[in-house]
């Protein structure tokens, strides 16, 4: 699991690509976040070989990786990607990642560069809307 700062986020998330990323912004403490994080496991493991990833993107402290963060995700089994955003102060990026977002958790952010395609959503996602919302996107 790495720890990135948030131009290496931005700058992975504006690759020229045509795979679509679900990049779920979360954290341990957000109880809506902890429930719909086997959503994301779902969607991850039925689109094995497709051109679609999931991408975990932890608002945990930075201090909390090894304490908390980490055996979170081995206690859950969890194997999508996941990196923990190491920022301090959400006001300097949150518009960057989309200029609708308030801040709240649980934040899902679905993009596809090369079809220029983007969809947010903030609040808690089922298996069956996070499919929906997907359908959307090339695969």
């Amino acid at each position: 699991m790495a720890v990135v700062k948030f131009p290496e986020l931005q700058q992975r998330l504006a690759r020229p690509t045509d795979t679509t990323y679900i990049v779920n912004f979360w954290a341990t403490w957000c109880a809506p976040c902890v429930q719909e994080l086997p959503a994301f496991e779902q969607v991850r493991a039925a689109n094995v070989g497709k051109k679609v990833k999931v991408l975990l993107v932890s608002l945990d402290y930075a201090s909390q990786l090894d304490k908390k963060v980490k055996p979170f995700l081995k206690q859950r089994g969890l194997q999508s990607e996941t990196v923990l955003l190491n920022e301090t102060d959400p006001n300097t990026w949150l518009n960057q990642v989309d200029g609708k977002w308030s801040g709240a958790l649980p934040f899902t952010l679905i993009v596809n560069n090369h079809t220029r395609q983007r969809a947010t959503f903030e609040h808690e996602l089922s298996v069956a809307e996070l499919a929906t919302a997907l359908q959307k996107f090339p695969n």
